[in-house]
């Protein structure tokens, strides 16, 4: 599988560029910014956009229907392993940033949630992670209404709402951050 050791040298040649676009950034936030960039959907993007698809050999008989996207991602990925293998390193990774430099140039603004900043704080302060609680779900069910809560070891519950559970926990999470600003 040819698309095994593209991933890899996608992998080498993305770490290599954000430790030289961010050499005192912290190893959580790099890992955050490394995985945005070389995941089956960026990989999926890149293909798309080099209209890839198109060069793709399948034994589907019917020519209409579509090539699934985890073929058309695992095959940058192994053109990717095959430009290594034929040209070496400095040509594929000159490659590689060209494709995704529009990419990397968003990761600067790669921000870390306010779930994962308060699970972070927790875990340092009080070695536990903050416990969310469902307290209500309401509404109708295409435009549901979420209520949660979160709280750390030594505090009360922060209380928020969003039409799905995640956005309620992120907003909670948002206002138990603010308050330990205070």
């Amino acid at each position: 599988k040819i698309e095994f050791l593209g991933d890899r040298v996608l992998g080498l040649v993305i770490a290599k560029k954000l430790l030289e676009i961010y050499p005192n950034e912290k190893e959580g936030i790099l890992d955050k910014k490394f995985a945005s960039l070389v995941n089956k959907k960026k990989c999926l993007q890149i293909a798309k956009k080099i209209s890839l698809d198109k060069y793709i050999l399948t034994n589907i008989s019917n020519k209409k229907r579509p090539i699934e996207d985890k073929v058309i991602s695992d095959s940058c990925e192994a053109l990717i392993g095959a430009i290594y293998l034929d040209k070496g390193l400095g040509v594929v990774e000159k490659i590689i940033l060209n494709l995704w430099k529009d990419d990397i140039k968003k990761s600067f603004i790669t921000q870390i949630d306010s779930k994962t900043k308060l699970q972070e704080y927790s875990l340092k302060r009080f070695k536990k992670l903050p416990k969310y609680k469902l307290f209500s779900n309401s509404g109708p069910s295409h435009k549901p209404t979420f209520k949660v809560g979160v709280k750390l070891f030594n505090t009360k519950f922060y209380i928020s709402e969003g039409n799905s559970k995640k956005d309620a926990e992120q907003k909670a999470a948002s206002i138990c951050l603010n308050y330990l600003k205070e």
